[in-house]
């Protein structure tokens, strides 16, 4: 059973930074893309940042420029970078990990942006 664990959230003020990681574990197979999404109180989960395994990165058009996805291959890690934080960032930061054609979650870690 592949486990996600989410690290790395917090309080900030706007333009400050924080950086996330996730961690897989459970699994000896090379897991496919990796990402992060969240949700914000009362609204939808929505995608912020993949990351494949050759190295294609796509962001959330309200991220980029501001968030930077990476991922440890062989540690079966990927971080977020968020800079220049605004209040509109205040979420839930959820890690997702495709394997084998599923898709497994974390529990989520709070991000609040204070103005």
């Amino acid at each position: 059973q592949v486990q996600l664990v989410e690290s790395g959230g917090g309080l900030v003020q706007a333009g400050e930074s924080l950086r996330l990681s996730c961690a897989a574990s459970g699994t000896s197979f090379s897991i496919n893309t990796m990402g992060w999404y969240r949700q914000a109180p009362g609204k939808q989960r929505e995608l912020v940042a993949t990351f494949t395994p050759i190295g294609v990165r796509n962001y959330a058009d309200s991220v980029k420029g501001r968030f930077t996805i990476s991922r440890d291959n062989a540690k079966n890690t990927v971080y977020l970078q968020m800079n220049s934080l605004i209040p509109e960032d205040t979420a839930v930061y959820y890690c997702k990990a495709a394997l084998r054609g599923l898709d497994y979650w974390g529990k989520g870690t709070l991000v609040t942006v204070s103005s």
